[in-house]
């Protein structure tokens, strides 16, 4: 009875939904918060009087973080890895996606399912055999198997969404275009892509965000200071005798600052694609 005068009630309905989301977005966000905040108070405010309110504020932990730590190399490794990631997992997903649904190959559906099987597997799975390939052709401990590394997290997937895309897009708009004077590969410049913006936006924010978040793969792969990246060098802040706790916050600030870009500029290209790719795929 009382279920069915909620239903019934649609304003009360209303206001309890309503509530549902302000709550879980203040759990959500109150880690962030938190995060924030604490990377800005002054060391004698962090531990001995926390609060939610911000302030008394302090750019020391930033100071700190740049001159002594290798935070400023270990923020453009990472950067050099997920840009680098983003390029291979575009240009190789689009080429293999726009393959499968448009040429007649035995096995294509297999394929892709192969390659979505094989994005199922935990990372840790594929880190050390990955390694032990990097060792012997002598690229361990490089950025470039990094790069190699994270691709096969994204590339997979990557292809899963853009095939979705390709196949639902009609050939008859690139058959009109070649009819007008256009090759193939121009068809595919000017019409295909074009349309398909969505999905590539979202294959670009998934790879960079993988890639900029990842721990493993980084964790394995790397030994040297100077070419470790960010989410690594940072649980290296966690030492057995001290832990640094405002240069982690603030550090921690920085690494989420461009996924925020990101997604604050591109957030709804990212939701039409990752639905409409899905579905279509």
């Amino acid at each position: 009875m009382k279920f069915s005068f909620w239903f019934k009630n649609s304003s009360l309905w209303r206001i309890g939904l309503y509530l549902l989301v302000i709550l879980i977005s203040v759990y959500s966000f109150f880690p962030i918060y938190w995060m924030i905040i604490s990377g800005t108070k002054a060391p004698t405010h962090l531990f001995s009087s926390p609060s939610l309110v911000p302030g008394p504020f302090t750019w020391e932990y930033y100071t700190m973080l740049f001159q002594v730590t290798y935070f400023p190399i270990q923020f453009m490794n990472s950067i050099i890895v997920a840009l680098g990631t983003v390029g291979i997992t575009m240009v190789t997903s689009v080429m293999i996606a726009y393959a499968v649904s448009r040429y007649r190959i035995k096995g294509k559906t297999l394929i892709i399912g192969v390659m979505l099987y094989a994005y199922m597997f935990p990372p840790l799975l594929l880190a050390i055999p990955l390694f032990s390939i990097f060792a012997k052709f002598g690229l361990a401990d490089t950025l470039f198997s990094l790069v190699i590394a994270h691709t096969t997290i994204t590339l997979p997937l990557g292809v899963w969404l853009l095939w979705g895309f390709f196949k639902a897009m009609p050939f008859e708009l690139e058959e009109a275009a070649m009819v007008d004077g256009y090759t193939r590969l121009g068809a595919f410049l000017r019409i295909v892509l074009p349309l398909s913006l969505p999905g590539l936006i979202t294959v670009a924010i998934f790879s960079f965000l993988l890639s900029w978040t990842d721990y493993t793969y980084s964790l394995i792969m790397i030994m040297s200071d100077a070419h470790k990246t960010l989410p690594v060098g940072l649980a290296g802040m966690v030492g057995a005798y001290e832990l640094r706790w405002g240069e982690i916050m603030a550090g921690a600030t920085l690494i989420a600052l461009p996924l925020l870009i990101l997604f604050s500029f591109f957030s709804r290209y990212f939701i039409h694609g990752l639905t409409t790719g899905a579905l279509k795929g």
